[in-house]
């Protein structure tokens, strides 16, 4: 079936598209070139014409248009972001399948994943006009019934249970959301995600097939960002097979337990991580930085089982307007999520008259920096074993000093501590 009568089918008749769906064998270079690819760049590129080209009026800033270099970053960033997501929406679909009384089968799951964004992805041409990208949340809305329609028939959970295994997926989806952002916000600055993310997202083995026990696995580079998810899937499998024992047992807290344990492996890389306490992440703060007395700190550890992330933090002054804020955060249970961003052979940089920002790999460990030149903010950030993530943010500060601060740190006590915590 052709692109355009699959969109308006899903949309408009899912309750007999879904059925249709589940019977078809379609291999993962089908779904993610001729049908994902398409789909998602209409967003991506909306976005860049409506930011870039046609431009939009901020609030005491005025009429902006992003640069073209910035505004491509970000589209190519965007476009990446929606394979890489699918997927990682599949490996939760199938591995929470058992806790609902559903089958594990990672060909339904990719299809339940990839059709049920259709209606987001075609909302996505709004952002050509700024004032109506908001209306965009309503297809993804929509996005969310389509998933709770294709839930019971292609993972085949009783009808009664689609509501909560729905609801599960979605809140996992929006942790993997927040997460996604906060590591493209925090260390790939202006959304440059490589050129070896993109070819691992594009190396699909064409004639693979996809639908059944007898399918034959998808095959990535195992060096690619596309392989290490692929590495991480196969470490589900534990925890899928608990679920599946648990619900054998009627053991609906165990199930729940068990899937929990599942996401807990996807989110950490393929591992379970504990992150070290706050005590230990708040010795890492000096008493000085960049020649200036601490005037207060602050350390939290939080999260839900499996997902826990610390963090340790401390403002720096003089009493007067310069200020300083380091903040040292231990990725812990999402630190998968920083090491796919390792992964990637990152490098952008921009400049305008306002300030420049720079992200890159330096002695394999990424950076993040922003200066002003209008006497605003600066910013650096580093990460250290894929894990922790350094930073520092000077208010009325050059650049230059806050680099040396950091530098000035126990960079590689804390690096050394990669492991700390980690069940493999």
């Amino acid at each position: 079936m052709d692109i355009v009568s699959r969109a308006k089918n899903i949309c408009l008749a899912p309750m007999t598209e879904w059925p249709v769906i589940a019977e078809e064998q379609t291999s993962a270079g089908t779904l993610i070139t001729g049908y994902v690819a398409p789909l998602a760049a209409i967003g991506a590129v909306a976005g860049l014409v409506g930011g870039s080209v046609i431009g939009r009026s901020l609030p005491f800033i005025g009429y902006y248009r992003v640069p073209i270099l910035a505004g491509v970053v970000g589209a190519v960033f965007s476009f990446v972001m929606a394979i890489v997501g699918i997927f990682v929406l599949a490996f939760i679909i199938d591995a929470l399948a058992p806790s609902f009384g559903g089958q594990k089968n990672n060909a339904q799951a990719l299809k339940v994943a990839v059709y049920s964004y259709t209606p987001a992805w075609i909302a996505g041409v709004l952002q050509i006009l700024p004032l109506l990208g908001v209306l965009a949340i309503i297809g993804a809305l929509y996005g969310l019934y389509l998933l709770y329609l294709g839930l019971p028939r292609l993972m085949h959970c009783p009808e009664d249970r689609a509501i909560g295994y729905t609801a599960v997926v979605v809140v996992c989806a929006i942790i993997l959301s927040i997460v996604i952002a906060s590591v493209g916000g925090v260390v790939i600055g202006a959304g440059a995600f490589g050129a070896s993310t993109l070819a691992g997202a594009g190396g699909f083995g064409a004639g693979t097939r996809l639908g059944g026990p007898a399918a034959t696995e998808i095959q990535f580079d195992k060096n690619s960002a596309m392989g290490k998810l692929q590495d991480i899937s196969k470490k589900l499998e534990e925890s899928n097979k608990k679920a599946e024992a648990a619900a054998k047992k009627g053991d609906q807290n165990a199930q729940v337990a068990a899937a929990m344990e599942g996401l807990g492996t996807l989110l950490g890389g393929g591992k379970h991580v504990d992150p070290i306490n706050t005590d230990e992440l708040k010795a890492y703060l000096p008493e000085t930085f960049a020649g200036l007395p601490k005037t207060a700190s602050n350390a939290e550890k939080n999260g839900i089982a499996g997902l826990m992330v610390s963090k340790a933090s401390a403002t720096y002054g003089d009493g007067a307007d310069k200020t300083i804020t380091l903040e040292i955060a231990d990725s812990g249970g999402v630190s998968g999520l920083v090491g796919l961003a390792g992964w990637a052979n990152v490098q952008s940089q921009h400049e305008d008259a306002n300030g420049s920002e720079r992200t890159d790999k330096i002695n394999g460990r990424m950076t993040h920096e922003k200066s002003s030149k209008v006497g605003g903010n600066s910013e650096f950030s580093i990460v250290l074993g894929d894990r922790f993530v350094v930073t520092a943010t000077g208010r009325r500060m050059e650049l230059a000093p806050l680099k040396a601060a950091v530098s000035g740190l126990d960079l590689g006590k804390l690096e050394a501590m990669k492991d700390a915590g980690v069940q493999r």
